[in-house]
């Protein structure tokens, strides 16, 4: 009954979503080693404990044009609000300065290193906080921050203390896994992988590659691709288009779009599965 209940409150929420702006986020501050990692919350109303999303930006960054968080993301956070979740985002370029990574030959933030180590800070911060569901909070991220959460669930990086509990679920939109593939990735919590057959940025053949093998080590790994969808599916009225220009926001190369079919069903997966 919960989980249904879940997957029926994102599913109505998409209807009034558009109409309807996510209330302000309040910015935190995360200490993580010598850095001061800003992120974003938001948080529903009342005193919890909530579950909570820690929830990654791709390579274009959070927030832009004065908005701490772009659209795209206020979207998936009205979504998760409606549903009982609290959201977090650490802004993984913002912190350190750092503008968009998309184009950038040698990335000041990587995915397996800094961003990795984003996810961990805040995941500490939030075990720490009175209002937190400290058993359900869950990772979700978007290309760039995609492949982060696919290196933070590998099992070599399972939390050192007994005292906090892992990550509940995780769900990785689609990922570049061209070097995940290659390393025998594996999942020690239940990771659920959407992509586009079109996803020409990213590399669908690869991360069904990469999922089929990690069968043979893990079982809580699972990959849905969608067949007509190309790179940023879920994102809303956003027409099919190929990248061009300097957009430093924006990969070099590809297409991106919306397709209605996979967006749909993937708010309904994601439902589900940050529901177990």
């Amino acid at each position: 009954m919960r989980l249904k209940s879940a997957v029926l409150i994102l599913t109505l929420s998409a209807v009034v979503c558009s109409a309807r702006a996510a209330p302000a986020p309040t910015q935190v501050e995360i200490p993580s080693g010598k850095l001061e990692l800003h992120a974003q919350l938001y948080k529903p109303a009342g005193n919890g404990p909530f579950p909570v999303v820690i929830a990654l930006h791709a390579c274009g960054g959070l927030g832009g044009q004065g908005e701490p968080v772009l659209p795209r993301y206020r979207d998936w956070t009205e979504r998760l609000l409606k549903a009982g979740y609290a959201v977090l985002w650490p802004d993984s370029f913002g912190s350190r300065e750092a503008g968009p990574q998309c184009r950038e030959k040698e990335r000041k933030v990587l995915a397996r290193r800094e961003r990795v180590a984003d996810i961990t800070a805040s995941h500490k911060w939030l075990a720490a906080q009175g209002w937190v569901a400290r058993d359900r909070i869950s990772l979700i991220g978007w290309a760039h921050g995609a492949s982060a959460v696919l290196w933070a669930v590998r099992p070599q990086l399972s939390p050192r203390s007994k005292e906090q509990p892992d990550y509940r679920t995780a769900v990785a939109f689609y990922p570049e896994c061209r070097v995940s593939s290659r390393t025998g990735w594996s999942a020690r919590v239940p990771t659920l992988l959407l992509i586009g057959a079109r996803d020409d940025i990213a590399s669908p053949p690869l991360c069904r590659q990469m999922v089929d093998g990690a069968r043979g080590r893990s079982a809580l790994a699972r990959i849905v691709v969608y067949p007509s969808a190309p790179h940023d599916f879920d994102r809303a009225n956003l027409p099919l288009r190929a990248l061009e220009g300097k957009d430093p926001a924006a990969p070099d190369h590809g297409h991106i779009g919306t397709d209605a079919d996979a967006r749909a069903d993937a708010q309904n997966r994601v439902a589900e599965w940050l529901a177990r």
